[in-house]
């Protein structure tokens, strides 16, 4: 009698699929896509109106193979529309704001984002593993050097121009300028937070403060907008300079660059600057309190991590803690845009 060997045991099926997982993984190809529209200038080229695949091949300067594998990318993505003549167009929101004709275009920041960022992001698991960082201002040896490499800094400063306007202009229609005369802006790079809000407000005058290499990119951002008679540039260090004084300064997306030691030393140099009952306005891309579940604030933590020495994201209430403790005597919490929110801090008597 043949006794039956038993058969090795079939694997079990997970009660879940991996969707989830694999559309994770492969999010960098639709980012890169969308980047790289942008880069070309796909958006601007359509800004008159849809255009055919041999136009728009022929007017974007391209090969032509794995040209309509974008265009019906970008259209699966929402990020085109493919009328039923088979041209393509931009859809609203593209159209306005990444037509680089309309002011309210931001395509600098997702430029900048190209250039820059979408690379260094390869460097988080070192940046994880060393606790340092692996590009940008602080693995240049500070700011100073980085400007100093002008494509770099160029690149940089658009960048920062494009992820600040949105906030800027919220910013200039939330807050009660009415109330206030003179305003200054710290870390201004090209001036877009003071030229938003003085764009706004014909009775503000002011300007912004940040190192005397970017004095003119400043000027030049002003003049290109008209408001170079009130507003002007403050060249300094802010570790070794006293801040300018105003009845309002502003810091957005600094703090985050630093250690808390550090932000509480700028913070300190702020409350100097200011008139009593003058206001301290800070706007950074702030983690959520409780549950800590927004992935753009703790996403955008990562990236300091990777460029910075000692910065990261921070919650509003580790923000008023540290403003309190200065000696600000009243700490609000204002909404901007879907990923910025600013602090706005009173200088008691």
């Amino acid at each position: 009698m043949t006794r039956c060997r038993p058969s090795a045991a079939l694997p079990v099926e997970p009660a879940v699929a991996p969707d989830r997982l694999i559309e994770i993984a492969f999010a960098f190809r639709k980012s890169k896509a969308f980047l790289s529209a942008v880069e070309l200038g796909l958006f601007t080229a359509l800004s008159d109106g849809p255009l055919d695949h041999d136009v728009l091949v022929e007017r974007l300067g391209l090969h032509g193979r794995g040209a309509r594998d974008l265009f019906d990318a970008l259209v699966a993505l929402g990020l085109l529309d493919r009328g039923a003549d088979g041209r393509y167009a931009n859809p609203p929101d593209c159209a306005a704001y990444l037509d680089a004709r309309k002011p309210t275009f931001i395509g600098d920041l997702f430029e900048y984002l190209n250039a820059r960022m979408y690379g260094t992001w390869g460097l988080l698991t070192p940046a994880l593993r060393s606790g340092k960082p692996q590009s940008g201002p602080s693995a240049a040896g500070g700011f100073a050097g980085f400007y100093a490499d002008q494509p770099t800094a160029e690149i940089f400063l658009k960048g920062m121009t494009g992820g600040s306007r949105l906030a800027a202009r919220a910013l200039a229609a939330g807050f009660p300028w009415e109330n206030y005369t003179t305003f200054i802006d710290i870390g201004t790079a090209q001036g877009c937070v003071p030229v938003e809000i003085a764009r706004r407000h014909p009775h503000l005058t002011g300007g912004g403060f940040d190192l005397p290499s970017l004095g003119s990119a400043f000027t030049r951002h002003v003049r290109e907008h008209g408001l170079a008679a009130r507003l002007r540039f403050h060249a300094g260090d802010f570790f070794r300079d006293p801040l300018p004084r105003a009845d309002v300064v502003i810091m957005g997306r600094v703090l985050h660059d630093w250690d808390v030691a550090t932000r509480k030393l700028l913070l300190g140099k702020a409350y100097a600057a200011l008139p009593t009952d003058g206001v301290l306005i800070i706007h950074d891309t702030l983690i959520d309190e409780e549950r800590r579940t927004h992935p753009h604030s703790l996403l955008a933590s990562l990236n300091m991590l990777i460029q910075t020495d000692g910065g990261s994201e921070y919650t509003g209430k580790e923000c008023t803690g540290w403003l309190h403790e200065i000696g600000f005597t009243q700490t609000r919490i204002m909404p901007l845009t879907g990923t910025q929110t600013a602090i706005i801090a009173i200088k008691g008597r």
